[in-house]
């Protein structure tokens, strides 16, 4: 299913190329954070869920089964367009829409639950929580999901891995300055109407093929500011050397950290 015309901002083409390796390169959240906030946030299969800046689609795939209906809105069409097929491959009917946070309105309707992934740092974030304000149910929620590689032996990779993503990434200056201050989510949380705060994480135990890690450093913007002309097996080469020595037949046993910041009005 989708929604109609686009409003698209600044950071959308940032991810043209690296949209084709989010689904494969990035890691999914952990089911049991999902159940987690599902459980926490009074989510039933009556409710509505926004899933803003929705990237390969992940969470709108992950909520599938705990509502009745998912809007999935992102500014890239590239993006979409990998949603698109995660979503039609999982089977899930998901609204998709190409807008950004600066298209939310009455017209997109009430939700019980929105759910922000990797994007809340693209976005003005005061001016975004704002506007969930007035489509946000009285007892919903605006949930932002994380994701790290923890200290943890399992996680030894990590290092070796980032020198890699460091050499073949350029300066980052699209991304500061798409945030509307240098203050922490915490802190601009606090500040909204969105000030009831809890945390969550789920650490799981994943085996992930060693070309999965290369993926993982083509789906980053970064990367792609910095290939011209592209020089992807270059890319593929640095990793596949560096973290051979992790690997056991081609698999890197890693450790998946899921984390869920959950914001309500205050109570």
């Amino acid at each position: 299913m989708t929604l109609s015309a686009p409003t698209v901002d600044q950071s959308a083409n940032r991810f043209r190329n690296a949209s084709q390796y989010y689904t494969t390169g990035r890691p999914t959240y952990p089911e049991l954070l999902i159940e987690r906030v599902a459980g926490l946030t009074s989510l039933e299969r009556r409710h509505r869920v926004l899933d803003l800046g929705t990237g390969p689609g992940f969470l709108a795939i992950a909520f599938a089964a705990h509502a009745n209906h998912i809007t999935a809105i992102d500014p890239s069409a590239e993006m979409l367009e990998v949603a698109r097929v995660n979503a039609a491959r999982a089977g899930v009917d998901i609204a998709f829409a190409q807008r950004s946070s600066f298209d939310l309105g009455a017209h997109f309707g009430q939700f019980h639950l929105v759910a922000i992934g990797r994007a809340f740092h693209w976005m003005d974030r005061e001016d975004t929580l704002l506007r969930l304000d007035q489509l946000v149910e009285p007892e919903g929620a605006v949930v932002l999901f994380s994701d790290r590689a923890p200290d943890v032996p399992a996680n030894a990779w990590a290092a070796a891995y980032q020198t890699v993503r460091d050499k073949h990434s350029a300066q980052d200056k699209v991304g500061p300055a798409a945030r509307s201050s240098p203050l922490s989510n915490d802190a601009i949380l606090l500040a909204s109407p969105f000030n009831d705060i809890e945390r969550h994480s789920v650490l799981e135990r994943r085996a992930t093929p060693l070309e999965r890690f290369v993926d993982r450093v083509l789906s980053f913007g970064a990367t792609w500011s910095r290939m011209a002309p592209p020089r992807i097996e270059d890319v593929a080469n640095d990793i596949r050397v560096a973290l051979a020595p992790y690997a056991i037949d081609g698999v890197i046993h890693e450790v998946v950290e899921g984390h869920a910041l959950i914001a309500r009005r205050s109570r």
